[in-house]
Order: structure tokens, then C-alpha cells, then sequence
């Protein structure tokens, strides 16, 4: 009874196979089918070898949501040069909430404005990679990507002492803010702190000495992360007037950064320039100097670096096979069917008539045992 059941079981089995075999002796075989093989086998490789580089690169993920973190302070890294001596200018934050923020965490060092060779060729390769950042956007995916190989993006030291006089002022350093709207501003005179606001000392410089020509070498918000080029980076501005007044207005995007590399939260930001000339009697009013005002966004950005699934991989290519396997047998059935209608039509290959072929066959013997003309059978003239 066992082996009964087995056998019920087996041919069972058997009748639902959906694969079913053929004999070899009904297998015929083909110059025409050996070559869309071929074909198709070199496809197959080709193919298979590209999607395995698919497999391998990844992509940035882009994900929105509200920021909720409205306690926790932020973070301005600045790295500006101005055209005047330190003992002349002062830096100092004050946001919405008329809270002075001093500028205990910036240093004032006394540097040549002018770059060395060395520190100009840098300054433009930066400002091309900026150029080209605004054009491609898909290129911050590749610094994202790629952060720790980035080269260094602060400006290099001079290669050697100058004797020229120290006539600018190097403003860099980090300070913590609210999270909320401020103004980073960059004028004549010492910040003091009052009751009523705050004020610049200016009474003591020379307006001869107003010159807000300056260069910002890095400004970022947030962790800083080696090998990201933030918008206003390199930025110079040159100026030939005592009262010029420079603005730029950010809006900060809170980003929390996930690749395979490194992790953190960062902020990225938009920028829009200004620049105008004070002149009290033509009604353009205000104060010389540089002002930096921001604002946080409300939305908060994570980038997070994805990766195809192993399992996604092989999907693909067995798609890839079955696909090209399906698709060349189709072409070879259905350029077989053309042919042989084509054939049929003009009576060519197995679609000749008896006719046809016992005249042609005739003619071969007659060919074959005609007498070849001997020398002698020549006719003299």
C-alpha cells in the first residue's frame, strides 16, 4: 500500500510539471539559433556587469518633517577678513528677541588682506566648485557622499613671512545662538552692551579709514563637517568707498546628515546678496558695514544615504536573463516565421515546387555528363 501511495503521489507529481522536457532526438539545432544565442548570452554579461555597478553605488534619500527643537542653540562658524585693523572694527549678534549675544567666541588677529599666489589659485578653484554647485545641483550628493575625502576647505596659511603691514583683520571663531532670527554685524568700533540696546564706539576712528572690502573664508551654521563647501565661501568683495554698506539675508535649513561615513546635524542655508552705498541726503540710510542677517526655517531636512537590497539586486537580474531570454526567442520565432512566409511566397528552400526542383535536378545531370570538346574535334580554320 506504501508503495502504491508513492506512486500516486510521484505521478501526481509529475503531471504538474510545468517544465516539461523534450527528447533530444526532437531537438534541432541551428547556425541562425546558435548565433541569437550568442547574442544573447554577450547581452546577458553585458547587462549583469552594469547592474552589479548599480548595486554598488548609492543615493541620497531626502526627508521632511516639522523641527521641534526650538531649546537647543545654534551654532555660526565664521572665518571673515575685512580690509581694516582690528583696533577699528567690532563683531557682535543680536536676534529677535533683542538679546546681544557677545562676541566672547571670536578671535581678532591682525593679517595682510592680499592673498599670496598659493591662496588665490585656491580662492578660484572654490569659487568654480561654488559656480558649478549652482548649476548642479547633484553635485552636493557627491560631497555628501564623499566627506572625508574632501580636501581641505579653509584657506590655506601663507607659505612664507611677509614684511608688508598687517592691514587687515581676520574675524573667526564660533558662537552659540537662539533659534531664532538675528543679525551678525560687522561694523566701526568695540560693541558695548547698555539697557537701551547696544552701540558701537566709533567716535575714535577716522571716516578715512572706513573700508569694508572683505572676504569670507567660511561661514556655516551648525556642526562643521570636513569637505563641505557651504554658499558664501570664498565670496570677496571689494569696495573703493568709505560708506558702503554690504547685506546678505540667510534662511537656515536644520539637516541631520546619515551616510555610511559620518553622522551629524548640520544646517544648510540659502543666501541673497545686497550691497549699497549710505548717502543720508538721497535718503539711502543705514550704517557701514557688514551685516549677515538670518532666520531658521521651520521645516527640518534629513539626508540619509541609501543602498540597493541584496534581494532587490537578484530580482533585477533574473529579470535581466528571463527578459533577454524571452525576448530573443520571440525575435527568433518571429523573424522565422517572416522568413519562411517570404519563402512560401517566392518558392525558395524546402517551398519549391516538384516541378521546379526535378528540372533543376535534370539540369545538374545534363551539366554533369556532357562530353568535354577534345583538340582534335577543334575545327581548323
Amino acid at each position: 500500500m506504501r508503495r502504491l501511495s508513492r506512486r500516486k503521489a510521484l505521478t501526481l507529481v509529475r503531471e504538474l510539471d510545468a517544465f516539461p522536457k523534450v527528447s533530444e532526438s526532437y531537438v534541432e539545432t541551428s547556425a541562425t539559433g546558435g548565433t541569437v544565442s550568442l547574442i544573447a548570452f554577450g547581452a546577458m554579461a553585458l547587462l549583469a556587469f552594469l547592474e552589479f555597478f548599480v548595486y554598488r553605488d548609492t543615493w541620497m534619500k531626502y526627508e521632511y518633517e516639522v523641527d521641534k527643537d526650538f531649546s537647543s542653540k545654534l551654532r555660526i562658524n565664521i572665518d571673515i577678513t575685512v580690509a581694516m585693523k582690528c583696533q577699528h572694527v567690532g563683531a557682535d549678534i543680536l536676534d529677535l528677541a533683542e538679546t546681544m549675544i557677545t562676541s566672547n567666541g571670536l578671535q581678532y588677529e591682525p593679517v595682510i588682506f592680499d592673498l599670496t599666489p598659493q591662496q588665490r589659485v585656491w580662492q578660484r578653484t572654490l569659487l568654480l566648485i561654488q559656480n558649478r554647485l549652482r548649476e548642479e545641483h547633484a553635485l552636493q550628493e557627491v560631497l555628501y557622499k564623499s566627506l572625508l575625502k574632501g580636501g581641505p576647505t579653509a584657506l590655506p596659511p601663507r607659505e612664507y613671512a611677509s614684511i608688508e603691514p598687517l592691514n587687515a583683520c581676520r574675524i573667526h571663531g564660533h558662537v552659540y545662538v537662539n533659534k531664532v532670527a538675528g543679525n551678525l554685524h560687522i561694523t566701526v568700533g568695540k560693541p558695548i552692551h547698555h539697557p537701551q540696546g547696544h552701540a558701537h564706539i566709533a567716535a575714535f576712528v577716522s571716516h578715512d579709514t572706513y573700508n569694508f572690502s572683505h572676504r569670507i573664508d567660511h561661514l556655516s551654521f551648525g556642526e562643521e563637517i570636513p569637505g563641505i563647501i557651504n554658499p558664501l565661501d570664498g565670496t570677496e568683495k571689494i569696495t573703493y568707498n568709505n560708506n558702503q554698506m554690504f547685506q546678505y539675508f540667510i534662511t537656515v535649513v536644520p539637516t541631520k546628515l546619515n551616510t555610511y561615513k559620518i553622522s551629524a546635524d548640520t544646517h544648510q542655508f540659502s543666501v541673497t546678496e545686497r550691497e549699497r552705498v549710505i548717502n543720508h541726503a538721497a535718503g539711502s540710510h543705514g550704517v557701514s558695514g557688514i551685516f549677515i542677517k538670518y532666520d531658521t526655517n521651520s521645516l527640518m531636512v534629513t539626508v540619509s544615504e541609501q543602498h540597493m537590497p541584496l534581494w532587490q539586486f537578484l530580482v533585477r537580474l533574473c529579470g535581466i536573463i528571463g527578459g533577454i531570454f524571452s525576448t530573443t526567442g520571440m525575435l527568433h520565432g518571429l523573424v522565422g516565421f517572416f522568413f519562411d512566409v517570404i519563402c512560401c511566397r517566392l518558392k525558395r528552400g524546402v517551398y519549391r515546387t516538384r516541378e521546379d526542383v526535378q528540372l533543376h535536378h535534370e539540369m545538374n545531370n545534363l551539366n554533369n555528363h556532357q562530353a568535354p570538346l577534345l583538340a582534335e574535334d577543334v575545327p581548323q580554320e
